[in-house]
């Protein structure tokens, strides 16, 4: 997905957002912000918003001196959710559709997105989740690959988001490699949490190799390339993932709930739509 007008500013609040989790000196957060708006103009449009992500946050983990200004915010987002977590499988379990229902819980860990401009309040985007009509659903299609699949490659989003992922993991019933990001970025998933949740005890967890706020394949290390050109199916979470990956000439189920009006409108569906997306399948379904 290429970048948009309407980035560029979103791309200076992200800056201050984050500028201000990660120090408290005024003079180092607008220095942050006169050196992210002299690069502005130089951002190549047809640039993924992922990659110029990536600058962004370099600039600020150089400035403020914090090479993890969310760590204390995941931390507390992992353990919200691992509070619930008992509740959550139990509803996956007596559900009428274990498969569906883990999905929508999927999702619904994917709205603690602290790269978006919005609030979120995890028990009651949980419960509206569970209910939600899709804005894009191919359920048949993912059903259809993940029986043939012997393999599947699932790439993590964002660090609360994970404990939500456990539970489709755990429905997949197939060997499943579990995708993290190379260095703290934003909220996003690294080993260090992934171990914390305990997805290490069942998928194994590998480094994309790549420090964007998403999947870009042309900074991706060896290992995960091998993996995403040859797993039978690949699940990508959230939306800096699917920036990264809608372009891709492979097949790829994209799991997200639009948060931004720029994604959604790429999609073809509405801000706050929840969406299962395919590509690069064809539905062949009771032919």
């Amino acid at each position: 997905m290429k970048t948009y007008l309407d980035c560029l500013p979103c791309f200076m609040t992200q800056a201050l957002r984050a500028g201000r989790v990660a120090t408290n000196d005024e003079q180092k957060i607008k220095k942050l912000l006169d050196e992210i708006g002299s690069l502005i103009h130089k951002i190549p449009m047809e640039q993924t918003p992922p990659e110029t992500a990536t600058i962004i946050y370099q600039k600020i983990s150089e400035i403020t001196g914090n090479p993890d200004p969310y760590k204390e915010v995941k931390e507390e987002n992992i353990k919200q959710v691992l509070h619930l977590y008992a509740d959550l499988e139990q509803k996956v379990k007596t559900s009428d559709d274990p498969l569906l229902t883990s999905l929508r819980l999927a999702i619904a860990g994917n709205v603690i997105d602290l790269g978006v401009n919005k609030k979120f309040n995890i028990i009651e985007d949980v419960e509206k989740i569970l209910y939600q009509e899709f804005a894009i659903f191919d359920y048949d299609l993912f059903k259809r690959e993940l029986k043939a699949a012997k393999e599947i490659l699932y790439i993590g989003d964002n660090s609360g988001e994970a404990v939500f992922d456990k539970l489709l993991i755990k429905e997949l019933g197939k060997p499943v490699t579990f995708v993290v990001r190379e260095v703290p970025i934003i909220n996003d998933i690294t080993v260090k949490e992934a171990k914390r949740i305990g997805i290490d005890k069942i998928a194994k967890v590998i480094s994309s190799g790549t420090i964007a706020p998403g999947t870009i394949l042309k900074y991706c290390n060896d290992e995960f390339l091998d993996k995403f050109k040859n797993a039978d199916m690949v699940i990508s979470k959230g939306q800096g993932n699917y920036e990264g990956l809608s372009d891709v000439d492979r097949s790829v189920f994209f799991l997200l709930k639009t948060k931004c009006p720029l994604i959604a409108r790429n999609i073809g569906v509405k801000e706050d739509d929840i969406i299962l997306k395919a590509i690069n399948l064809v539905d062949r379904i009771g032919i």
